[in-house]
């Protein structure tokens, strides 16, 4: 991994994000409500929330692009308002939205933003991880929306960064070219890089993070590695079945065979399983969609999936923040 900048404020094993407190309000609707969050250098950290949890807000106020109301900021050990200019040589940020490429190749605009960092990748190596060898000397208006996708990336890292940011990153590929993209960010993730990752897609989130947090009504509601979150009685497998007289009825069990056994025993039907008999094992979607509630769901309808399906944008607040486009970004560290 490569070493952190030593004019930066902070230890090494210090968190590169770090959050305390974070409040957010427009026109007295909370957006973010004491929000704390923690990242550890090296990790991947998806932040997931129906639409209007508060993610883009967060990820804004971090980014030093929106004023946070309360609560304290630390990214790479600084506060993103007061930064110096060379802060942003160490966060890179790749937006929702492609942007303007112009009549440039991915090369020529590699190498132009290259240029303006201290410590830039060689572009040869960032065309190969994000897979665009073969296309460099292409016009970027000529390139796939999945191989644009690639390039705002390109440009999000060129600078060598140690924290990128990255919003709903996949949001309209198609499923080979999510696998495709995933491969590439978990090569970014072991070349030591720390990622804040946003999206609506739990497989996505499943397959990269290694912590995910869920937010809901402008709080942490759940934080944990994609694998226990929600805690053991989220995972507890439900077994059900129609008795004899015609009623679905469900049960929670840690021993669902002991369950189904007494079930099929007790059937009088020489030893036969009751009809629609089923166990299944809670989802990470069932256990999302039980953190977040009713109300989350609802507003997440659109947005939150277990797939690319209906994947959709969304916006926390009227206060728009100053243009995020990730090249327009890109080009500050100078």
């Amino acid at each position: 991994m490569e070493r952190r900048d030593p004019s930066r404020a902070g230890a090494p094993d210090d968190p590169v994000v770090r959050v305390r407190g974070l409040g957010k309000q427009y026109g007295g609707r909370t957006i973010l409500g004491r929000l704390d969050l923690d990242i550890a250098p090296g990790e991947t950290y998806a932040l997931l929330g129906p639409n209007g949890a508060g993610k883009s807000t967060a990820i804004e106020i971090l980014e030093g692009f929106r004023r946070p109301d309360a609560g304290e900021v630390r990214v790479l050990g600084q506060d993103p308002l007061t930064a110096p200019r060379s802060w942003r040589a160490g966060i890179g940020i790749v937006a929702q939205n492609t942007g303007d490429f112009g009549p440039y190749t991915p090369r020529e605009l590699l190498t132009r933003f290259g240029g303006l960092y201290p410590r830039p990748r060689d572009v040869d190596e960032v065309l190969e991880l994000v897979g665009l060898q073969d296309r460099a000397g292409v016009r970027a208006t000529k390139l796939s929306g999945g191989q644009k996708r690639r390039l705002d990336v390109a440009l999000g890292i060129v600078g060598r960064p140690e924290l990128v940011f990255l919003d709903e990153p996949t949001t309209g590929f198609d499923p080979e070219a999510r696998r495709q993209f995933w491969a590439m960010l978990r090569g970014l993730a072991d070349g030591g890089a720390s990622i804040l990752l946003t999206t609506h897609y739990l497989d996505e989130a499943a397959q990269l993070a290694d912590r995910v947090g869920v937010l809901s009504g402008g709080a942490l509601v759940a934080e944990a590695p994609p694998a226990l979150l929600g805690g053991a009685e989220a995972r507890v497998p439900v077994v059900s079945w129609r008795d004899a007289s015609g009623v679905l009825r469900e049960q929670r069990t840690e021993r669902p065979g002991d369950l189904v056994a007494r079930l099929c025993s007790g059937s009088g039907a020489d030893g036969a399983e009751p009809a629609e008999l089923e166990i299944r094992r809670p989802s990470l979607e069932d256990i999302y969609l039980g953190l977040i509630g009713a109300e989350g769901a609802a507003a997440g309808s659109e947005g939150a999936a277990a797939g690319p399906e209906g994947a959709a944008a969304g916006s926390d607040g009227p206060d728009p923040a100053p243009h995020r486009g990730a090249h327009e970004r890109t080009e500050q560290p100078a």
